[in-house]
Order: C-alpha cells, then sequence, then structure tokens
C-alpha cells in the first residue's frame, strides 16, 4: 500500500472504462527499485506481483466514501453502487479489501475465502417460474429477453405525467456545478417547494450538504452512514420547504408522498447532481417526482469534470466551451449533448451487459460442478445411505490401481498400501497377477473383505454415519479449493485468446480438468479417512449424530438474513461510526495494538524455550 501510494500517473495505465490498471515498464522499475529486487515477475516474487496489483487497484479505482466507508473502529464496509446501502458483511475477494483496509491505515484483517458462489441470473434460474414488475425494465429488454427468455412489456400510466423533465445543464467545472445546485435548492425553497436532491456517492452528498451550509439552509440527509432514519426523511419529504440530499437509497420504490398545499406551487423539484452511468438509475430518480398524475420538475446538473463525462469525451465538450468562451458559471443547456452523454450512457450499459453476458456463460461451466456438488451434500444431509457412492468409489479406485501389474507400476505397492491398509505381501501377491481382470477381481475382494470388517468393527450404523460425515468434511474442502482455483482460472483464461483460442472453450476444457482432480482426491481422501477410522476415533463419536457441522453448514446458519419472517426497527443508528477521531485517540488506539501485539510474540517465544 505505502509503494502504490507514492506511485504517479506515470507509472501505471489506468483504464476506468474497464476498471483496470496496471504497471508500465517505469512503474514496474520504479516497484523493482523500492523493493530492492533485480526482477518482479520471477516465481519467488507471485505473491509481491498479486498484492502490489491489489494494492494499486485499491489505490487508484476503489474510492472512499463513494465505493466504501471507514468506520471508526476501522472497519471498511462497502458501498453497493445502486442501491447506496452498506453491504453489512460483505468483503472484495482476492485480497483486495486487505489492499483498501492497509491504504487507509486500519487493521487488517484476514482474507476471506469462498465457501459458495452462484450468479444471479443462475440463482433466478432455479426459480420455476419468474416476473416481475418495475418503472424501469424497458431499457433492459434485451437483457431480460436473452438472459430469462422474458418479455417486457410496458403498462401505460395509471394517470397521464404532468412532470417537467428539462434537458440537462453543463457546466464547465465540478465547482461551478456544485455552485448552481445550491443557488437552485436556495430558490426552490424560497418558493416553499420541497427538494430531492440525489448526487451518486456519500462523497458527493457531503459536497452539497456543505454548500447549503454555507448559505445557511436547512436540509435532510439521507445515505449509507444514516439509512435508520430513511423512512422518518422520506415521510417529510414532500411537505413545503422540505430539502432532502440523498445517494442512490432515495432513487428506488420511495413514494415522497406531497404535504398539504404543493401540488398547487408546482410539487416536487428533484435535482440530479449528476449522471449515473446507468440510464435506468437516472429514471428512477426522476420518478420520484410527478407521481399519479401531480406536478414537479426534474433537473440534472452535469459538469466536465464528472466521472461519465470525462471518461467519454467530456474534455471536447470542456475545449468546445474554452472555445466558445463561455464563462465558468454559465452552462449550456444543448440537446445534442444531452444526446451525447445518453449515448455514453448506452455504451456503459452496453459493456456492463456484455460483462454479465460473459458471467453467465462462465458461471454455466461451474454450474455443472455445483449441482453435482450439492446433489451429495443433500442427500448427506438428508441422511441418507451411501453406502452404494462408497462402493462405487471403491471399485473406481481398485481399477485405477490395478489397470498396470506391479512391475510396470513401481509405485503399485505404495499407492494401494497408503489408501486401503492390506497385509504387504497379499498387495504384493496381487501385484504379481498377469492377468488384467484376474488381478482386478482379486484386489476388489480384498478390499471388499476389508470393509465388511470394518462395518463389522464399527456397527452399520455407525459405519453410515462415519461415511456421512467423512464424505461430507473432504468435499466442502475440495470444494472451496476448487472454487478458488476456478477463480484463479477464470482471471487468466482471457490470455489464450492471444493464441487464437476461444477463452470460453479453453475455460470448459481446462474447468473438466479441475473437476476430474476433484473427484480423484475426493475418492482418494475419503476412502483413506474410512479404512484407517477406528472405534476409539472421535469421529465416531461425533457421526452418531444426526448434525453435520462445517464450513459451509455454519455459513449456512448464519446467512439468514434478520428480517425476513419478522419485522424490526431497521438498522442501528450509525452516526457516530463516521465521525473524525482527534489525533490524540488514534494514537492510543494504535499504542494498545502494538502493545498487545508484543504481548503476544513474547507468549509465543516463550512457548518455543518451554518446548526446547
Amino acid at each position: 500500500a505505502k509503494i502504490a501510494d507514492k506511485l504517479t500517473n506515470e507509472d501505471y495505465i489506468l483504464d476506468e472504462k474497464r476498471r483496470s490498471v496496471s504497471l508500465t515498464d517505469k512503474g514496474v522499475e520504479k516497484v523493482e527499485k523500492m523493493l530492492g529486487i533485480k526482477n518482479l515477475y520471477t516465481p519467488d516474487y507471485v505473491r509481491s506481483v498479486y498484492h502490489m496489483e491489489q494494492a494499486l487497484r485499491a489505490q487508484t479505482l476503489f474510492k472512499r466514501d463513494k465505493d466504501y466507508v471507514v468506520t471508526n473502529d476501522g472497519e471498511v464496509i462497502i458501498v453497493d453502487e445502486h442501491t447506496g446501502r452498506l453491504k453489512q458483511g460483505n468483503r472484495y475477494n482476492e485480497g483486495l479489501h486487505q489492499a483498501i483496509e492497509a491504504k487507509e491505515g486500519v487493521a487488517v484483517l484476514q482474507e476471506s475465502m469462498t465457501l459458495a458462489t452462484i450468479s444471479y441470473q443462475n440463482y433466478f434460474r432455479l426459480y420455476d417460474k419468474l416476473s416481475g414488475m418495475t418503472g424501469t425494465a424497458y431499457t433492459e429488454a434485451e437483457e431480460f429477453q436473452q438472459i430469462y427468455s422474458l418479455d417486457v412489456v410496458v403498462v401505460p400510466p395509471n394517470k397521464p405525467i404532468v412532470r417537467k423533465d428539462h434537458p440537462d445543464l453543463i457546466y464547465k467545472t465540478e465547482k461551478a456545478k456544485l455552485k448552481a445546485v445550491a443557488e437552485a435548492i436556495k430558490k426552490y425553497h424560497k418558493e416553499g417547494r420541497p427538494v430531492l436532491v440525489g448526487s451518486g456517492s456519500i462523497k458527493k452528498n457531503e459536497l452539497i450538504a456543505s454548500w447549503l451550509d454555507k448559505e445557511g439552509i436547512k436540509y435532510e440527509i439521507l445515505n449509507a452512514k444514516n439509512n435508520e432514519r430513511e423512512a422518518a426523511i422520506v415521510e417529510k419529504a414532500g411537505e413545503k420547504g422540505a430539502i432532502t440530499l440523498a445517494t442512490n437509497i432515495a432513487g428506488r420504490g420511495t413514494d415522497i408522498k406531497l404535504g398539504k398545499g404543493v401540488r398547487e406551487i408546482g410539487g416536487l423539484v428533484v435535482i440530479g447532481s449528476e449522471r449515473h452511468e446507468s440510464r435506468r438509475i437516472d429514471n428512477q430518480l426522476r420518478g420520484r417526482g410527478g407521481r399519479q398524475g401531480d406536478p414537479g420538475d426534474s433537473q440534472f446538473y452535469v459538469s466536465t469534470e464528472d466521472d461519465l463525462m470525462r471518461i467519454f469525451q467530456g474534455e471536447k465538450i470542456a475545449s468546445l466551451m474554452d472555445k466558445l468562451g463561455v464563462d465558468e458559471d454559465m452552462p449550456i443547456q444543448n440537446k445534442a449533448v444531452s444526446k451525447t452523454l445518453e449515448s455514453a450512457q448506452k455504451r456503459v450499459e452496453g459493456y456492463n451487459f456484455d460483462m454479465r453476458k460473459q458471467v453467465v456463460q462462465y458461471d454455466d461451466v461451474i454450474n455443472r460442478h455445483r449441482k453435482v456438488v450439492y446433489a451429495m451434500r443433500h442427500k448427506i444431509l438428508d441422511g441418507g445411505n451411501i453406502k452404494p457412492e462408497i462402493k462405487r468409489l471403491i471399485g473406481n479406485k481398485v481399477t485405477d490401481f490395478t489397470a498396470l501389474p506391479a512391475k510396470n507400476n513401481k509405485r503399485f505397492l505404495e499407492q494401494f498400501e497408503a489408501i486401503f491398509p492390506i497385509d504387504e505381501k497379499e498387495i504384493t501377491k496381487i501385484g504379481d497377477i498377469k492377468r488384467d481382470r484376474q488381478r482386478k477381481s482379486e484386489a476388489l475382494k480384498k478390499v471388499e473383505e476389508l470393509y465388511a470388517n470394518k462395518e463389522e468393527e464399527l456397527g452399520e450404523d455407525e459405519m453410515r454415519g462415519v461415511e456421512r460425515e467423512v464424505y461430507l468434511q473432504v468435499l466442502d474442502t475440495l470444494w472451496m479449493h476448487h472454487l478458488e482455483n476456478m477463480q484463479h482460472l477464470r482471471e487468466g483464461i482471457g490470455w489464450r485468446s492471444v493464441g487464437q483460442r476461444d477463452p470460453l472453450v479453453e475455460y470448459r476444457a481446462e474447468s473438466q480438468k479441475l473437476f476430474d482432480g476433484l473427484q480423484n482426491t475426493l475418492a482418494e481422501e475419503v476412502l483413506r479417512a474410512i479404512f484407517h477410522v477406528h472405534k476409539m476415533d472421535a469421529l465416531v463419536k461425533e457421526s452418531s449424530d444426526d448434525e453435520y457441522d462445517t464450513e459451509l453448514t455454519k455459513l449456512a446458519e448464519n446467512s439468514v438474513e434478520k428480517g425476513v419472517n419478522e419485522v424490526t426497527s431497521g438498522e442501528a443508528n450509525r452516526d457516530d461510526d463516521f465521525k473524525v477521531k482527534s489525533s490524540n485517540r488514534v494514537a492510543e488506539q494504535n499504542k494498545k495494538r502494538n502493545d498487545a501485539r508484543k504481548k503476544k510474540k513474547a507468549q509465543r517465544q516463550n512457548r518455543k524455550k518451554n518446548r526446547r
């Protein structure tokens, strides 16, 4: 994180459209110099490259109070870009969350491991019937058709829309735009009209608030930091003279009722402080005003420094304004520019749609693996008898081991004995049999005898319990590693296109090899554990219980969302979590952490000395 902070724009190539960043040759040289190494890309420094890439992403692509917030306790919480809400309990994977924690100077927590994964598209496809209703589906009609085979039907409004949607006001600078927004709020506030101001991030939300503070105008602020007061704020947002500054939280499904006498003076004014990447979100914000035939106005304020404008031809518009001698505080209101913005939004939506489509195509591959693994898990968790499955694994493994005689397979004895603890002489005798069929038949006979003896030793019920317990534990561990391997494969498979190969076809082939490896390891580990377990082992006692606790089953217990079958008072107030701490308090906390670390280190060293 410290190295990434020292890098300049010349040291990396930033692609904001694709949200990717990579080091330039100059940047690589600078990093090597700072780390004191000759070549960053040797096998010895694979982990360093991995951490460096994530630190660079955290530094350049992820912004505080836009993509995430940091609480007073040093917790980094992700903000949902579409809803503006905090994603409690969610963490970025692949070490990115740790990179952000290091960037912000808070405690770096352990990297999370993916226990289960499914794309939204495949999750929705699990339902027998799919349908829905929303006011903004029409712009995404193509996606509904291609992904879910659903048609979008437009239902005409109950009452004619009388809301006035004004063309965008484009300003040269961000500062001039925010000043204009504050002046517009002041003007409408004098008229007594309620105003809802929507912004794309918490940071922008708070910037507008600071402009209103200068003007001495009272307002209510609604974002992810204080959304427990959402219902109370929204309830009063339509009253005379009310001013509500909100992120995307207020743009979705919020019904703002107009107060007494508001309809007569023009209704609710909706102000957008920037254009979002998606037209759907802009339309959702506009739709807060002029509901059910009510009057209202909507106006978007844009500057050439906004993210969307900056990425898509904002410089051209800024240079045009310079040539025309347009003053900083003077907006231009041009349909051609508004259309340019809409076309930019369409391009971003198209790119995001392609990305989601690609996610589905790649997730369809892992979905086949998921169905096999989950079918087995369900059978075990339902208490089913998996003896036939164990017999199948035994048959397959014996066939593999006896495919060649011992003289052609130097590790025959070692491999056979590692899984099936049969007498060494018996194994050697089997390995010396020249006929393949006879060799397999003798080996299978001996292993089935061993299996029957193990069942007699443990008891039939205990044996079934051990089989279920072992199979579930091994399957869950291997599945977690498989998901991680699939993620790494997914990230690197794109390079196959350089060799004129289709990455998706290559991904299917490689993923099948990984899944075959999972099944092979599963068979070996399950059989090894079952044939080496004894009656006194804790595992046998545990297996007599009908409940199975693995990382996945524990996760399932904790993942049921609060409020599914109960009415709660909303999330706890987190206003105090985001106030700036004094430097003394921070220093105090750091001292406590360092003292605790030193104490633990001393304890570890003492334990080592005692062992010696």
